[in-house]
């Protein structure tokens, strides 16, 4: 499995997700409740599935999507949270859920060993 800047993908993904989550908050874009409700569930699934590939085992990273997934849909439209609340409730999930659960996850595919170095 390669790496991006020394860290895996799922890394990234999970981070990306936040990131997104965190621009919906600062309402980048004008977005009413429903819009950043669709858009931070819908990227932090499909980036949440897509580093659940990219993991092993696929549960534990497909807890944490699910997690934050329904997570941020229960605040958009179960309860009409405001946009910030919505992408402040997926970025503290995925922060507190990725924080825990990377010690228990390896990439798929195992990266080449590093040899050592000539001093």
């Amino acid at each position: 499995m390669r790496t991006i800047f020394g860290r895996e993908p799922a890394l990234w993904l999970n981070s990306l997700a936040a990131i997104l989550g965190l621009a919906v908050t600062f309402n980048v874009g004008g977005l009413d409740a429903e819009e950043a409700g669709w858009i931070v569930a819908s990227t932090s699934a499909i980036l949440g599935a897509i580093a659940a590939a990219l993991t092993w085992p696929v549960a534990v990273q497909a807890f944490t999507t699910a997690v934050a997934t329904i997570a941020s849909a229960v605040a958009a439209f179960g309860y009409e949270a405001a946009p910030t609340h919505v992408a402040a409730i997926n970025g503290f999930i995925l922060a507190v859920l990725m924080f825990v659960t990377r010690g228990q996850v390896t990439p798929a595919a195992a990266p080449k060993p590093v040899p050592p170095r000539a001093v």
